[in-house]
């Protein structure tokens, strides 16, 4: 039996609604973990023993004190409005996390004071004085060396080019520098744990300049937004500096004896921005607290608009609201399937263009999947009365192909490597070998000289009908809703304990038998017009 998977997304900020680079990484964490499940045997769906995955808010930043402020809220009030919203919208997504963790919740704070606590106990966080460029867009410290060094021009924010502000203060520091060997060689020595490669070669670049001991708390003042977050243990006049508070929530949602077997994580998933705190502060101070680490940490780059980077000042951001449009017209799945595979989970960022949402819903969903699926129910109905005919499904496979050997292993290990958007395609590769042999072997010319071809066009057909059924499980974590359509109308849904390798085993245990109905069911998805305008 596989180890317990805890798949994480980062905690994100309430000071605004989510958008879709939340639902982004958020889809990769649940597509994986519904991977998982089917790895051991469980309903994609869950929950499942062996798998956990963690999504929530970080509620402690001075923007939601600010923001809140000027919408007539309390701190609290604006995070809970928020943090609703991206529940109501994780819901829309369909995502399966097993837990939604909020920061202001009291099972997150009490441990977060304990986590420090002990950090303060074995001597790896003092009391001291601070001074550097403080970044507000994104309640971050920086470097000099990165301050001057900012793409958008010298002591400007990395992220949104604004302009940092020179701070000092008296803070509570981490020992960050006393780690900077153990992590350097944990990096070289594990290659999985920061990927893609590039972000690890980003990593290792910055560790060349050294380590500074980091800041973990802020002083309070009379200044509200000071005031909102968790006290540090023994000194009620600091408070934690969010980012401490926020990595924290990984751990303390799983901290316990019920769940406490899950970690260390298999994966961190997050946008390339927070990739520093994932890959350098949090795994130092899992190594300070004596703590396993993650398996990897996994940053994935940014979406842009029909070729222009989205910001606020463009009004192109792609919001929720768009993505419902694109749901309504084409469905959540088709959606699902969009992102999941053209988005932008190497190195390079990624493009929300309609036309090509048009182009890759047609190719692979409408003509793909959806026409395979009917066509072959259609002739199975016309030609067998909607059973499944007699045939040899060792023949027919070794016949027609050899795209299904070792393919739970081949999608596994892509898994592994976290390339979910191949673990998906090894799906619409069946199904365009489907595709391929009815063009090639004519089933329905043969159908007319029926019973003399019959033997032939029943190994035709079975061969299609098993390798869509095999197709519908690998696309089923991105196709919630239409494989499980499939799955009613042809009897095949995946049984508990049926683990991917049993579902993935042409004509094996799971496999369609001889005599089964196929119904043919409505159509999985419509052709769409390319002159379309996009939804509204």
């Amino acid at each position: 039996m596989p180890s317990p998977c805890y798949i994480t997304t980062p905690i994100y900020y309430v000071n605004d609604r989510p958008h879709i680079g939340h639902c982004y990484t958020t889809l990769l964490a649940d597509v994986a973990a519904r991977f998982e499940r089917l790895r051991r045997g469980e309903p994609p769906q869950g929950p499942a023993p062996g798998v956990f995955m963690l999504t929530g808010t970080d509620e402690h930043a001075d923007k939601v004190v600010t923001t809140g402020a000027a919408h007539g809220c309390t701190p609290l009030e604006w995070s809970d409005r928020n943090a609703a919203e991206f529940q109501r919208a994780f819901a829309f997504m369909n995502f399966s996390q097993d837990d939604f963790i909020r920061t202001t919740q009291e099972r997150h704070k009490s441990k977060v004071l304990e986590y420090v606590a002990e950090l303060q106990r074995r001597g790896d966080v003092y009391l001291g004085d601070y001074s550097g460029w403080y970044d507000e867009s994104q309640d971050e410290y920086l470097t000099e060396t990165v301050a001057k060094e900012s793409p958008h021009g010298p002591f400007t924010s990395p992220v949104t080019g604004r302009p940092l502000v020179r701070r000092s203060e008296k803070n509570y520091f981490f020992r960050l520098s006393a780690y900077e060997g153990r992590l350097r060689a944990h990096i070289e020595g594990h290659p999985g744990f920061i990927l893609p490669e590039a972000r690890r070669n980003e990593v290792l670049g910055r560790l060349r300049q050294g380590l500074q001991d980091v800041p973990i708390s802020r002083a309070i003042t009379d200044d509200p937004a000071s005031q909102w977050g968790i006290r540090m243990p023994s000194d009620p006049g600091h408070r934690i500096y969010v980012w401490i508070d926020a990595l924290f929530n990984y751990l303390s949602a799983i901290d316990s004896s019920a769940r406490g077997a899950f970690w260390p994580p298999r994966v961190h998933v997050m946008a390339k921005d927070i990739l520093w705190f994932h890959a350098v502060i949090w795994p130092c101070m899992l190594m300070a607290l004596g703590r396993d680490l993650p398996g990897c940490v996994y940053a994935h780059s940014y979406w842009v608009r029909e070729g222009k980077k989205m910001s606020k000042s463009l009004g192109n951001f792609v919001t929720l609201e768009v993505l419902q449009a694109y749901a309504a017209r084409y469905s959540l799945d088709a959606l699902r399937w969009y992102l999941l595979t053209q988005g932008p989970l190497g190195a390079t960022d990624a493009d929300f263009s309609h036309a090509k949402f048009v182009d890759v819903y047609n190719a692979d969903l409408a003509n793909g999947i959806g026409n395979s699926a009917s066509r072959v129910a259609n002739m199975i109905d016309k030609y067998f009365g909607g059973v499944l005919p007699e045939c040899n499904p060792a023949g027919a496979k070794a016949r027609f192909d050899a795209r299904h050997a070792d393919l739970a292993g081949r999608v596994l290990g892509a898994l592994d490597r976290f390339d979910l958007a191949a673990c998906a395609q090894a799906g619409i590769s069946l199904v365009s070998r489907v595709d391929e042999v009815i063009s090639e072997e004519r089933p329905f010319t043969l159908a007319k000289d029926m019973p003399a071809n019959g033997a032939r066009v029943a190994e035709i057909l079975c061969f299609a009908a098993e390798s869509l059924r095999i197709a519908s499980v690998l696309l089923a974590p991105a196709l919630t809703s239409r494989m499980e359509q499939v799955w009613r109308s042809w009897g095949c849904a995946p049984g508990r304990g049926q683990t991917l390798e049993v579902l993935c085993a042409f004509g094996g245990p799971a496999g369609l038998r001889p005599g089964a109905r196929l119904a043919k069911g409505e159509a999985l998805f419509m052709r769409a017009d390319p002159a379309e305008a996009p939804p509204a």
